[in-house]
């Protein structure tokens, strides 16, 4: 077996990938952290060892499951709906949205605490990322929505001749059994997603990029955005929100709508009117909303 911090840092393709990662993590946590301090909600563990000191991020309570046999049960639990998913029921409980969530962010976070305390910052930032966006691509395949990355290329005209401006999606999710969309263009009933972290200092580029992919493609595009959470730590031992929510009414009401915003961890403000209008559980997208948007126009 390859050791903790090089599993990590390695590419993940199927679920039960990421259900191994996060059962070695969560037996792992218990021997190297220390201490740790509530804030609300969140946690913020500490870890010390040998005279070193690592902190870690903001980690929700509520959602996050701490012991492995409880995390093992949540797992075959969560299989089981989206076997059920897969199959177009309809109709699912509060407590089984509860298990969705739940489940996928102790995967996500149980992967960012572990990047934190055995992985270099800057090296750890990337890799958080890219856990995130082959989580979001392995629960979509799981469900049996097609999907492929795709980078659409846009020429544009300059003294020097046509260049190519390349607009990355992370995803694209498909009504068929393949993706149709191509470098080129945009297949009408499929769905552009954004799959990022956090919204901070991203948010406005997906409405930018909504506008801009429609004017290329020349109709209307279904665009969504999928986060983890938009909370960090605040020094050593606090927390501050990131999400905009001004912000996002404004692009809202004056630049564009944006077909769906979810998150894995709700930010605070999204659970009050008229924000939780817009900003869902991402439970919500994989039980309810995914039928709706990917129903052909």
């Amino acid at each position: 077996m390859i050791t903790l911090d090089k599993d990590l840092q390695k590419p993940k393709h199927t679920l039960d990938e990421f259900f191994d990662i996060t059962i070695r993590l969560l037996s792992h946590f218990p021997n190297v952290l220390s201490s740790f301090e509530d804030k609300g909600e969140y946690r913020i563990y500490v870890s010390e060892i040998a005279g070193t000191k690592k902190i870690t991020r903001p980690i929700n309570k509520i959602l996050f499951i701490d012991e492995p046999d409880s995390f093992l049960l949540s797992f075959n639990n969560l299989t089981t709906i989206i076997s059920r998913i897969k199959q177009k029921e309809l109709i699912f409980s509060v407590d089984e949205k509860k298990i969705i969530d739940k489940t996928f962010y102790t995967i996500q976070q149980a992967i960012g605490v572990g990047l934190d305390l055995l992985v270099e910052q800057n090296s750890a930032r990337k890799h958080v990322g890219n856990r995130f966006e082959e989580l979001i691509k392995v629960i979509f395949t799981e469900i049996g929505i097609a999907n492929k990355k795709m980078v659409l290329q846009i020429p544009y005209e300059t003294e020097e001749g046509t260049k190519i401006y390349k607009c990355e999606n992370d995803l694209i999710l498909s009504p068929y059994n393949e993706v149709e969309s191509s470098s080129s263009s945009l297949d009408l009933n499929e769905i552009v997603v954004s799959a990022k972290t956090t919204s901070k200092d991203r948010m406005g580029k997906m409405f930018i990029d909504k506008i801009l992919l429609e004017r290329f493609v020349k109709h209307q595009q279904k665009v969504i955005g999928i986060f983890l959470n938009d909370v960090q730590r605040k020094k050593d031992n606090n927390i501050s929100f990131t999400l905009v929510t001004g912000l996002f009414m404004v692009y809202s009401k004056f630049l564009t709508q944006l077909e769906g915003i979810y998150y894995f961890d709700l930010p605070p403000t999204a659970r009050k009117a008229p924000y939780s209008n817009y900003l869902k559980p991402f439970s919500e997208l994989i039980t309810h909303d995914i039928g709706i948007l990917l129903t052909a126009k």
